[in-house]
């Protein structure tokens, strides 16, 4: 199958190499300096899933016209990436990779007449070097659209993505989305401090103050009706649990997510971006709790502060020590 990928970052990279070790027609879509290494020397993808080296097509568009698209940019680049590369994708499938709750919607409003979806995924992997990534964590991803069951298109592109990487179509795909959302709380205090996810969550400090975002965004959840999708253990009964529990105890949801991912260091998306120069997509991450609070007429003040304290790293390019965030966020 000829398969495009928008954007060849951690998990663009990811998914290129390991599809087009699967026998698929891979193009993937970079800019700069990423670009020039993926023609030079194609996707170098080590760690999880093994060694892989992958030649690929890659330009700043795609060029093919493909059978099935992921579109694997930072939130933030979404719209403009999927305008480029509209009229090549015209009616195939799309799959949107991405944090945040807008992906999918913005995807369906740029492009009318594909047919488009997303994918959830919670694979961590590192991408601070062009065209070299490194799974640091493996997992299934999520695919669905809606609310409803997942139907027979999302569960066929499924399979499709299975034969490279462990994909489960999935009913009730919205609400997984907040399921992953809440995940995404891991990202920012290591962005804001310069450490790993597993050393933010050994601190207790600041694994209070990350366990403080979690609890407000399933709060704010809550308050809009959400029923939670079950993702890696995570679904309504148990989150709805936890919004209810004091930060004391709460802090064993994200102890649990940092023994899944092990002892190789993971740095979060966010913080990637920051190494590698770029804005982040704090504003559809944590800020995007903020506006769904926003919304209802509610303020979600834990996860306003963090987004502050990341667009100030972006602004000064370095980290903030500790105790900045122990005294600007009310955890």
């Amino acid at each position: 199958m000829r398969i495009g990928i928008i954007g060849a970052g951690a998990l663009g990279g990811t998914f290129a190499a390991l599809l087009s070790k699967a026998g698929h027609d891979v193009e993937v879509t970079a800019r700069g300096v990423g670009l020039a290494a993926i023609r030079e020397s194609g996707i170098a993808l080590s760690g999880a899933y093994g060694e892989v080296h992958a030649r690929v097509t890659a330009g700043e568009r795609l060029t093919m016209a493909p059978e099935l698209v992921l579109v694997c940019t930072k939130a933030q680049d979404a719209a403009s990436a999927i305008a480029d590369n509209a009229e090549l994708i015209g009616d195939v499938p799309v799959v949107v990779v991405q944090n945040g709750l807008d992906g999918v919607a913005t995807a369906a409003r740029l492009l009318p007449r594909a047919s488009c979806m997303g994918l959830l995924s919670i694979i961590a992997a590192n991408y601070t070097e062009p065209g070299v990534v490194r799974v640091t964590t493996p997992a299934t991803s999520y695919l669905g659209r809606g609310d409803g069951p997942a139907d027979a298109e999302c569960t066929r592109v499924a399979a499709v993505l299975s034969a490279a990487v462990p994909v489960v179509a999935i009913p009730g795909f919205r609400g997984a989305q907040w399921t992953k959302l809440v995940v995404n709380m891991l990202n920012a205090v290591p962005a804001i401090v310069g450490r790993s996810v597993q050393d933010v969550v050994d601190d207790r400090r600041l694994r209070r103050v990350v366990t403080a975002s979690m609890r407000e965004t399933v709060r704010i959840a809550v308050a809009q009706g959400v029923h939670f999708g079950s993702l890696q253990g995570l679904g309504d009964r148990r989150l709805r649990f936890f919004a209810r529990l004091p930060l004391a105890i709460g802090q064993v949801l994200p102890w649990s997510m940092r023994v899944r991912m092990g002892g190789v260091p993971n740095l979060g998306s966010t913080q990637q971006s920051l190494r590698r120069g770029q804005p982040t997509e704090i504003d559809f991450l944590n800020g995007a709790v903020v506006r769904q609070a926003s919304a209802i007429g509610l303020d979600a003040p834990v996860n306003r502060a963090l987004t502050a304290l990341v667009h100030e790293v972006e602004e000064r390019g370095s980290s903030l020590p500790v105790e900045r965030v122990l005294a600007d966020v009310p955890a």
